[in-house]
């Protein structure tokens, strides 16, 4: 298996990187990292002229021969069309060759037209279609798989093709980054300001450069934590979910944004550059090229702070589920209604955007299910049924139900499969309460008997 790290910090197309990243005011952590390349290049060729340093136009970094200012310029993009990109931390410990899985996917969009910015965690236990290689698996896996197989890009292009296929959304660019440059940009900038909500005590916490346990605490409240305990903060456990853990990666991310905009610290950071440098060559890839990071840099200054979308994929959009694999995994699987929702709204202007894909709800591609009106409201049953097809789900027959004042609804289950009901009432908003099963033979699998406390909500179109 071979791993693709081929690209480093040193490559042209990463000079500028960090600058874009600040200036994007949604990852100012991945900021630093790659501006300490950009100096180190400026203290190489000293007799450019025309040079790019932070994104601020009219700022000035000192040339260290003449101690004199030189004056910041930054083209403009020119581009019209919204930016979206992959950024990918990837879990690599220092024994280690690769090839490794995603410990973080966070897509980050700009869009030039209306100032705007957004960011959208995926939890790494999403379970999905991995594109070409004719299995489903944790999203995480793709980049793995990609590296391990040799796909076309290796693991960042095939990570990149399984997001767009599984949730359509187009990525045109991605960032990949390791432990290393996380903690050491947090230090760089002299650490974040982070407000824990509730004691976390992780006595499990897994080392970084070594198989064992480096217990964690950290007391609730506001305090300042340095680069080791930041991602110690972001990677835990502890709560339970990797949701929680996306959230509070998010708010790491925006925390050191905040720092290095408000205190201006990028021409602060120039003496620590060559140093950072040595240790960080390998910490960062990126496709992105040097011209387009030069002109998004200056975009990205223009981002009102207020205009930064938040969004993560939560527990309110999956349905947990033991996936038959060997061994049995813990899995996440896209409720697609919900996913397509939230997705349009962080990327509204994005007309490309396709259905929500990938693989379907666990074992309800070949589930039969028959939907009945239990009320008097004319027409659920047809309005229901389209809300589960636009899900992915197989209703193939619709009717009234023997009587019109049932006051609970049912989900009566034929199926050997438990989890096909189970995942059927999370998309219809149900209780667990509801499923009943049955040993009558049937031709369906499920009979759904909407009832008096069913909440209609209309069926999302297909984009």
């Amino acid at each position: 298996m071979t791993s693709h790290r081929s690209s480093s910090l040193f490559h042209p197309s990463n000079r500028l990187l960090v600058i874009w990243l600040a200036g994007f005011a949604v990852i100012g952590l991945v900021a630093a990292c790659v501006f300490f390349n950009l100096v180190r290049e400026l203290v190489r060729n000293w007799s450019t002229t025309a040079l790019v340093a932070p994104p601020a136009s009219g700022s000035t970094v000192t040339d260290p021969k003449t101690g004199q200012p030189i004056v910041v310029d930054i083209p403009e993009w020119n581009g019209v069309e919204r930016v979206t990109i992959l950024l990918l931390g990837i879990d690599e410990r220092k024994q280690e060759n690769g090839p490794f899985r995603t410990d973080t996917m966070l897509i980050l969009t700009i869009d030039p037209a209306s100032k705007t910015a957004g960011m959208l965690s995926i939890p790494r236990d999403l379970w999905v279609q991995i594109p070409t290689m004719d299995t489903d698996g944790k999203i995480n896996t793709a980049h793995f798989l990609g590296d391990a197989y040799n796909y076309p890009g290796g693991g960042p292009a095939l990570a990149r093709e399984t997001v767009r296929e599984s949730l359509g959304i187009p990525i045109d660019y991605y960032i990949r980054v390791n432990f290393d440059a996380f903690e050491k940009v947090i230090d760089a900038i002299g650490g974040v300001e982070i407000c824990v909500p509730e004691e976390i005590d992780d006595p499990q916490y897994p080392c970084y450069d070594a198989y064992c346990y480096d217990p964690l605490h950290i007391e609730a409240g506001c305090q300042t934590m340095n680069g080791s305990l930041a991602l110690k903060y972001a990677r835990t456990r502890h709560t339970g979910t990797d949701i929680d853990r996306a959230k509070r990666q998010q708010q790491v991310i925006l925390a050191a944004r905040d720092k290095v905009v408000e205190q201006n610290l990028l021409p602060q950071l120039v003496p620590q550059a060559p140093a950072l440098l040595d240790t960080l060559q390998y910490a960062v890839q990126t496709d992105l090229s040097l011209d387009q990071m030069i002109r998004l840099a200056k975009l990205a200054t223009e981002i009102d702070p207020k205009k930064i979308k938040q969004a993560t994929i939560d527990e309110n959009m999956v349905v947990a589920y033991d996936a038959p694999t060997n061994p049995p995994q813990n899995v996440l699987v896209p409720i697609r209604e919900k996913v397509r929702a939230l997705r349009d709204q962080l990327f509204n202007s994005v007309p490309t955007a396709g259905p929500i894909g990938g693989t379907p709800l666990p074992n309800t591609g070949a589930a039969r299910i028959r939907v009945e009106n239990g009320t008097q409201i004319n027409g659920l049953a047809a309005r229901t049924s389209d809300r589960l097809k636009a899900q992915g789900f197989d209703v193939v027959e619709i009717d009234s139900a023997d009587r019109f004042d049932y006051a609970q609804s049912l989900i009566i289950s034929y199926a050997a499969d438990p989890t096909v009901a189970t995942v059927v009432a999370q998309a219809l908003g149900l209780p667990a309460s509801a499923i009943v099963s049955s040993t009558v033979a049937s031709t369906v699998d499920l009979k759904v008997i909407l009832g008096g406390d069913y909440q209609e909500v209309a069926a999302t179109p297909t984009p």
